[in-house]
């Protein structure tokens, strides 16, 4: 199946990673930003290294359901139940500086476009909405027909990709203003998460039974091509979220089991590497280090760890939330000054 998509040369494929041997921030105070919320109706910024919460706000309207940092660090989007709140990073102003109201049910997933103009969210309410982050209206509104579990922004940064209740994957071409693809990989078991390699060339996606689909995806000048490459069982019980590496070479899947599950992508066979073991409840949300040598989780066992990958062990614990931590957003990337 092919779609008609318009080139897009905006993305930045080029990012600067970290020296793998040592997880160090570099001197700006702000160049490391982790952040884990839930169900306590707070979210907590952390200081990575330490392990300490330097700075709590409050979130009273609802629980938090997603978080996502923009790419140059100065503002967080928390997502919520019917809005998606904006905080400024930099600032001590506890309040939300704006306020993104639209959606009717749940909001499960929020992301940012490169350079920070628009961000989408999807929702329960089985809505994908494209928001003007300057003036906080939506620009864009599709109807999915079923709850959104997931959205994720393609690198070329022309499509979402999102996934729903229904056990349905669409690709959004935001050029055409359309649905372009429609896929089911197992029929009316609900698609939890779905994730993009950094460089386009894969999409996973993550279901309600434990099962992984791997596509190829390739742009050749004016196509998108998607190709179902792989499938498998990575737990027997719900993923709640898949992730690939920022390198691409491994794939984290989070599941109800309490374990999270670190899988090779060489050859594109997805081996397991690594298993780690240590929250107690459901894990509901990772996040990779921009140099792909460490994991940040979230788990409805109230914390939030740092996993080293190459031996797979816990280096640090956060410590605070009173409910279930769900979501977290981590950025380290050097942006530069």
């Amino acid at each position: 199946m092919r779609s008609h998509t318009r080139p897009h040369n905006n993305y930045q494929q080029q990012q600067q990673f970290y020296p793998s041997q040592q997880y160090q921030a570099p001197p700006d105070s702000h160049s490391v930003i982790l952040v884990t919320a839930g169900y306590d109706h707070t979210i907590r910024f952390w200081e990575a290294l330490s392990g300490i919460c330097s700075r709590t706000i409050q979130h009273p309207d609802s629980q938090v359901n997603r978080l996502c940092i923009s790419p140059d660090k100065r503002y967080l989007a928390a997502a919520g139940n019917q809005h998606i709140r904006l905080y400024d990073i930099n600032s001590p102003n506890p309040n939300p500086i704006s306020s993104f109201d639209g959606h009717t049910g749940n909001v499960t997933a929020v992301g940012f476009h490169c350079d920070g103009k628009w961000m989408a969210s999807g929702s329960e309410d089985g809505t994908l909405k494209i928001w003007d982050t300057r003036s906080a209206q939506v620009q864009r509104n599709y109807d999915h027909k079923g709850p959104v579990n997931d959205v994720a922004i393609h690198p070329n940064q022309g499509e979402l990709i999102s996934c729903d209740q229904k056990g349905v994957i669409k690709i959004w071409d935001l050029s055409e203003n359309s649905c372009t693809y429609e896929l089911a990989p197992e029929e009316d078991v609900p698609l939890r998460s779905v994730t993009v390699a950094i460089d386009g060339s894969m999409l996973v996606a993550a279901n309600n039974k434990g099962n992984c689909f791997v596509w190829k995806m390739s742009n050749t000048r004016d196509f998108t091509d998607l190709q179902p490459i792989y499938q498998f069982s990575a737990h027997k019980k719900y993923i709640l979220r898949c992730l690939l590496s920022p390198d691409v070479k491994h794939l984290a899947t989070c599941s109800a089991d309490t374990t999270v599950k670190i899988w090779s992508t060489a050859d594109n066979e997805f081996k397991l590497d690594k298993e780690l073991k240590g929250h107690t409840r459901w894990v509901w949300d990772c996040a990779f280090s921009a140099d792909s040598a460490y994991l940040v989780t979230a788990s409805s066992d109230h914390v939030a760890r740092l996993w080293e990958l190459q031996q797979g062990e816990t280096i640090r614990q956060y410590n605070g939330h009173h409910k279930a931590a769900v979501c977290v957003a981590l950025n380290d990337l050097s942006i530069g000054n």
